[in-house]
């Protein structure tokens, strides 16, 4: 006699509607909670203020120091946005905003952006893949039909100068 199976033979799935920590982006990182952290300890001692919390010019040194090699890190930066939604391509990666909501996509976890600029309408449209099947889709309207060709050519630069620094 062969054993057979009750229920599903499909695993279980973790859903982002039960945990929104699943898709990345929508809830901030560690450093962030981290920093958060700080600044309510720091509030919540205020009234008794330690000399240790007082930062010393040394520390403040070597924050000047790394500012520059952060600017000139900067690279090309692409940012169109219509009245609701946005789409932002900088040094940190692609950042997605719909109303408040915010979804932020580093370039480490970025597999390929597709652009989508449709042969009629206004709608210009950036897919980001990432590993594992998963995909994110934004959509931002133009004000011309014109502007899509040139923001489908500054969105390529920035693509390119990422992805060649990444590879190289």
């Amino acid at each position: 006699m062969e054993k057979q199976r009750i229920g599903s033979d499909i695993p279980p799935v973790h859903a982002a509607g039960l945990d929104p920590a699943y898709i990345p982006g929508l809830v901030p990182s560690g450093s962030e909670v981290a920093d958060e952290a700080d600044d309510t300890a720091l509030e919540q001692g205020s009234e008794a203020t330690p000399t240790d919390a007082v930062p010393s010019e040394e520390a403040v040194v070597p924050n000047a120091q790394e500012d520059p090699a952060d600017e000139e890190d900067d690279g090309p930066v692409f940012e169109v946005s219509d009245r609701r939604g946005a789409i932002v391509a900088d040094r940190a990666g692609i950042t997605f905003r719909l109303d408040e909501e915010v979804a932020e996509f580093g370039w480490d976890e970025i597999g390929a952006v597709e652009i989508d600029t449709p042969r009629f309408g206004r709608r210009f449209g950036v897919t980001v893949y990432m590993s594992g099947r998963r995909w994110f889709q934004a959509d931002v309207e133009a004000p011309s039909r014109g502007v899509l060709k040139e923001w489908a050519a500054e969105l390529d630069t920035v693509l390119d100068a990422r992805f060649e620094e990444t590879e190289a």
